[in-house]
């Protein structure tokens, strides 16, 4: 039989929500467990500079990352790496499968995030940080006065993109097809945007740089087969975002994306589990407000907790 490690609160995913939980949680005394399945920090360390964090007037994502496990540390949490597998219900038990063994607590916060869809082309990786972005909210404010672009065609990328032009030059979005899937109120903002142009049937091919920074976008017309290049000092790329949410399935806590349905008090339908960040059904996903998240659920664990003792 698998030996089980017991805890008051487990929490899934160490970036900046679940590394706050904890905080709360461990202050609180109780005997909590941070697992994940890489570096602590989650996206941060993808970020290569924050500049819309309070406290912070200027931070490298990862460096930011450290500071908040720094934190987390000095209150005695314990930190496992481990992939969650699945997670199964014992009465008000919460038993946490993973390729590091089981963990069992009552009281158990997802913290696992969402990731990006990648576009796969030449140069995306290359220039993550550096030109090559996921966010307008958090980079815009790196692009004052450039010449944007935009991959993608839903509301994401629509709504991201006139967000843009409040900075930008220029913002051009390339899309696949020759309309807009966006809901018709963005679409005709979109167009009656002066700052915003479209590039209609376009297969992106290449992101292109010089000297760590992108200096354009190579695309395929999809109609007549010829390679053109569009010059941008930036990249916004918006084909979907998936939320991690695999390992929790049989829960029935998911909506039909795969997104964690909670409450303001971050509960979900299931008594003891609670959900924080970007693997919430929520519209902004920003570190500020993973981080407001996290106090709430770590201070929920912990009441959560108490109940069972009264």
């Amino acid at each position: 039989m698998t030996e089980q490690k017991e805890y008051d609160v487990i929490i899934i995913g160490a970036g900046p929500g679940g590394m706050t939980a904890a905080v709360y949680a461990a202050r609180a005394n109780l005997k909590v467990l941070v697992l994940d399945r890489g570096p602590y920090g989650g996206a941060m360390n993808n970020t290569d500079a924050v500049d819309n964090y309070p406290g912070f007037v200027d931070v490298k994502g990862p460096e930011l990352g450290e500071k908040m496990y720094q934190t987390m540390m000095k209150f005695e949490p314990e930190f496992e790496y481990g992939d969650v597998q699945s997670v199964e219900l014992d009465g008000n038990k919460k038993i946490v499968k993973t390729d590091n063994g089981d963990f069992v607590a009552p009281a158990l916060v997802i913290a696992t995030g969402a990731d990006h869809r990648k576009i796969g082309v030449p140069g995306e990786e290359e220039f993550s940080g550096r030109g090559v972005s996921y966010c307008a909210v958090c980079d815009a404010p790196f692009f004052k006065g450039e010449d944007l672009v935009v991959v993608g065609g839903g509301d994401s990328a629509i709504e991201e993109g006139i967000y843009l032009t409040q900075l930008a030059n220029s913002v051009t979005v390339i899309h696949r097809r020759d309309q807009l899937r966006a809901q018709p109120i963005l679409q005709k903002r979109a167009f009656a945007n002066p700052k915003m142009k479209f590039i209609w049937n376009a297969q992106t091919e290449e992101i292109v740089g010089d000297d760590n920074k992108v200096t354009a976008v190579k695309y395929r017309d999809k109609e007549t087969g010829e390679e053109k290049e569009v010059p941008a000092a930036g990249v916004f790329i918006y084909v979907g975002i998936l939320p991690q949410s695999d390992a929790f399935k049989g829960l029935g806590i998911l909506d039909e994306k795969g997104w964690v349905v909670t409450d303001e008090q971050m509960h979900t339908s299931v008594p003891g589990i609670f959900a924080l960040g970007d693997v919430r059904a929520k519209h902004l996903r920003q570190i500020a407000n993973a981080v407001g998240d996290g106090s709430i659920a770590g201070q929920e664990a912990y009441n959560y907790i108490q109940s069972l003792n009264d």
